[in-house]
């Protein structure tokens, strides 16, 4: 006899949608306790996963991604990628780099992207250090930034591409952080600057650097932010978490490790998309910006440290490896294989790279060519020395 056991009266994507709205509704139930825990996102997630440095990452319908809250984005979806830049490719040096978030085996369902929670306290810091590089400002607006970093412009370009040496610099002070990252850029400070900003970061407190983005449409004002915390990055991949921890990382005279990253513009589509070593991870939408809409006008490459001069004294937080770039392979940290892409769609080894270094007592810069790693440099110091008060 058939059985007569029930059936659900709703068609199941409706079922689903009430799922996902219960879940998003019981996300923002947090107790007054958890002001200290990582903070979740209101959007209503799959799966959770455990990372082994303590964080949490939350997989997240990829319709229903922080993006798409965005004016000019509601109601689409995520795109396919586009056809990458041809061109020189870099030739393996070191070995590779993952995420820690993977090293339990987990991953994110299909359809979803990883979104990790940040802690408040982490996210307000974070936020109080949303001032980057201002190329040609008459003073330092940020003088509690310090760079070493190189400069190519003179023409239009339409991407970047580096290999990045990855290090777990020691940062000294609660406020600070220690980068490594490129620059892409178009406009004028202080009004019209945009800038996608890609790279890895160490936090005070936290053992290993973490891949980031940043994007800003009106010079660090009101518009972009770091990873996922706003809406604008389309993410489009579900193995690569913005914002993750890299794991390994170099040691002195040991093993190297790297990770190539581009940023290219779709001549189609006109947005700009991203890619980690062999995985697009998403992309910016053109539609975000004013100047890059069209193309950028200035890449730069290099490290950024936050110096508040605690006591009175210089920051002792150390920039890529903590030693000065004439350490050399294995010591010092290297950023390699810089590269552009031009109109045609194509990547154009950098031939020209001026160098600045504001403190080079504290953290220097030197560059060298070569037919292996193409425009390269070595960078970074330890901060606070005799030399460096």
């Amino acid at each position: 006899m058939a059985s007569n056991g029930c059936r659900p009266s709703l068609p199941i994507h409706a079922i689903v949608s009430l799922v996902l709205l219960l879940l998003a509704a019981a996300a923002t139930c947090l107790p007054a306790s958890a002001a200290n825990s990582p903070k979740q996102s209101n959007k209503p997630s799959l799966k959770t996963v455990q990372s082994p440095d303590g964080d949490i990452i939350d997989c997240v319908p990829s319709h229903l991604q922080p993006a798409f809250d965005h004016p000019k984005l509601k109601g689409l979806k995520p795109l396919e990628p586009p056809e990458r830049p041809e061109g020189r490719k870099a030739k393996s040096m070191a070995g590779g780099t993952t995420q820690l978030w993977r090293a339990s085996g987990e991953t994110c369902p299909r359809g979803t992207v990883p979104i990790r929670r940040t802690m408040e306290e982490e996210a307000l810091r974070v936020r109080k250090h949303e001032r980057k590089l201002v190329e040609g400002a008459a003073n330092n607006p940020f003088p509690n930034h310090e760079y070493a970093y190189g400069t190519v412009k003179g023409d239009w370009y339409y991407g970047v591409e580096a290999t990045f040496n990855v290090w777990a610099p020691a940062v000294a002070s609660s406020d600070e952080f220690s980068l490594s990252q490129f620059w892409l850029s178009s406009g004028s400070y202080p009004s019209s600057l945009n800038t996608i900003e890609v790279g890895w970061q160490v936090l005070y407190g936290q053992s290993y650097p973490r891949f980031f983005i940043y994007w800003t449409a009106d010079a660090y004002k009101s518009t972009g932010c770091y990873n996922l915390e706003c809406s604008g990055f389309v993410q489009t991949d579900a193995n690569i978490v913005l914002g993750g921890s890299i794991s390994p990382t170099s040691t002195y005279n040991g093993k190297q490790i790297e990770v190539e990253i581009l940023v290219w513009k779709d001549k189609k589509g006109g947005n700009w998309w991203l890619k980690w070593d062999s995985t697009v991870v998403g992309y910016w939408p053109s539609s975000l910006f004013s100047h890059l809409a069209d193309n950028a006008t200035l890449v730069q490459f290099g490290g950024e440290i936050v110096n508040n001069r605690t006591s009175g004294v210089h920051t002792a937080t150390q920039m890529g490896s903590g030693y000065f770039p004439e350490e050399g392979y294995g010591r010092a940290a290297y950023t390699r294989n810089l590269q552009v892409v031009d109109a045609t769609n194509t990547l154009v080894p950098v031939q020209s790279l001026s160098l600045t270094a504001e403190r080079p007592n504290c953290y220097n810069i030197t560059k060298g060519v070569n037919s292996d790693w193409g425009m390269h440099f070595f960078f970074g110091g330890p901060g606070r020395s005799d030399v460096c008060p």
